[in-house]
């Protein structure tokens, strides 16, 4: 009986020990500990050298490694390569002698990882994003990231997807870039995948941050698909918020790379809704819906379309059709006042439209734009309403006003139309902005050719007023030949978007 209680006391203070019949001590991949012998790392000089035959070399030469104990052999080892700074393996090993055997650790083991990255357990033990929504991180097309609590203070993150450069995602308090955190799966100068931790301050590059508490790092890159895993103990810093517990929002991300460095992505998803990554669940992409794309395109329509038509006519077509009348009034009148309802309308229910959506004040600088042009639109007809007659002596201020409030108006909506069009641009170069300028400067152009027409056949005589009206109006119809390709090309963009 004593030796049964001796027995079971031994067994209670013994240390646990893992055994590896077969030597593959695939607990010590990451920091190259012998976690298996429960024994800890001896803190005298190395009784061992490694050598290289070689201080330089380029991707794919062979580089021969020798290790060499100085005085008692070897009773066991495990070599590694990687990158000056990294914690992820690279290269391969072989030729190896007879004693010793390979340890498959991380990319070298591309198929066994990209299987590791799956949909299981998504919403039962960790959070998943993934475009197209709920697909199958095993298709080449599936762009996947997955959060796992694994403690209070350590994350598993994976992520894959294609892409020739890198793939990254981000944890926000907002659905726009900036003052993200960071983590970035993509290929180095070097031609291998790393993972690099970085913080974003808005669409510039996102600085890179010494990648800290990460471990368990796994990499593959495989017919143009990236994959990377990891276990950060980071805390998660936004600036304004910081901690484990918060909520974010998700970002995920792709695109191209150079020497190592990442590029403008060339495509963006972004979670519906804040996440707690403590809380399992799949989150759903915030594509932007049509609602959004319609108010887009209901501004573009109104203020640089619609209202450059009704400011023209107001201003330079007086002259046309002088005398006729329509429903009582000069024509050049009740085009501009139908064009310019028209406008207002269009600019209501771009408003509501958008608000009925957001349902909550975004910030940022597009919907400050965006109510000011609301609230002057709104004004201008009001104030259109009460003026005086013509020939009232105070006549002149309400010109000088409606003209001042609508230039106004303008320049806000020109504003916030770039603005909007940033947002929903995703591409590298911005190319809707810039079609956007080339629309501005059109617009520009063209007035400024009319009001040197108009001051050139101020003085003239009776004889040359046709001639005037003529050019006026030919003027007015290239412009809007122009406008209308801008136009075109601007709604297919927000369509698209």
């Amino acid at each position: 009986m004593d030796r049964v209680v001796l027995l079971l006391l031994l067994l209670c203070v013994a240390p646990l020990v893992r055994g590896y019949p077969s030597g593959l001590v695939t607990d010590s991949c990451v920091d190259l500990l012998p976690h298996h012998s429960g024994q800890s790392p001896q803190t005298k000089p190395a009784p061992f050298t490694v050598a290289m035959d070689r201080s330089s070399y380029k991707l794919g030469d062979p580089v021969k490694v020798t290790l060499q104990a100085s005085t008692s052999p070897f009773t066991g080892f495990l070599l590694e390569a990687r990158e000056v700074g990294g914690l992820s393996p690279v290269g391969s090993f072989s030729m190896v002698p007879a004693n010793a055997q390979l340890l498959t650790c991380s990319q070298k083991t591309s198929l066994v990882q990209q299987k590791s990255i799956s949909s299981a357990n998504c919403s039962v033990s960790k959070v998943c994003f993934s475009q197209p929504s709920n697909c199958d991180p095993a298709n080449a097309d599936c762009y996947f990231m997955s959060a796992l609590m694994v403690s209070g203070e350590a994350i598993r993150y994976e992520m894959k997807g294609p892409s020739n450069g890198y793939i990254a995602f981000g944890l926000s308090d907002d659905q726009n870039m900036g003052n993200d955190d960071i983590y970035i799966c993509g290929i180095g100068s070097n031609g291998m995948v790393q993972v690099q931790h970085a913080y974003s301050t808005g669409r510039t590059r996102p600085n890179i941050l010494p990648l800290g508490n990460v471990s368990g790092i796994t990499v593959s890159v495989q017919n143009g698909v990236i994959s990377c895993s990891f276990t950060s103990m980071n805390i998660i810093s936004l600036q304004r918020t910081t901690g484990f517990s918060n909520a974010y929002y998700l970002l995920f991300v792709h695109g191209p790379s150079s020497n190592g460095q990442i590029r403008i992505h060339t495509e963006t998803f972004i979670s519906t809704k804040r996440i707690n990554i403590s809380n399992p669940e799949v989150v759903q992409d915030a594509s932007e819906p049509g609602i959004v794309k319609a108010h887009g395109a209901l501004m573009l329509i109104s203020w640089m379309t619609l209202g450059s038509l009704g400011m023209m006519v107001a201003r330079y077509l007086k002259k046309t059709a002088k005398g006729e009348k329509l429903l009582g009034k000069d024509v050049w009148f009740v085009v501009h006042v139908g064009v310019m309802i028209l406008t207002v309308a269009a600019t209501i229910i771009a408003f509501i439209l958008i608000f009925s959506y957001e349902q909550q004040w975004s910030g940022g600088v597009h919907p400050v734009l965006g109510c000011l042009v609301m609230i002057l639109s709104f004004l201008q007809p009001i104030m259109a309403l009460l003026r005086c007659a013509p020939q009232h002596p105070q006549r002149f201020l309400f010109n000088w006003s409606h003209a001042l409030n609508a230039l106004v108006i303008k320049v806000l909506a020109v504003a916030a139309i770039f603005t909007g069009l940033q947002y929903l641009d995703k591409t590298e170069d911005q190319w809707l902005v810039k079609v956007m300028g080339g629309m501005v400067g059109w617009e520009a152009l063209f007035f400024i050719l009319l009001d040197v027409q108009s001051r050139c056949m101020v003085n003239r005589t009776d004889t040359l007023e046709l001639t005037a009206m003529t050019n006026e109006g030919l003027l007015v119809a290239l412009f809007f030949l122009g406008n209308f390709a801008f136009l075109v090309a601007l709604l297919v963009g927000i369509g698209t978007s």
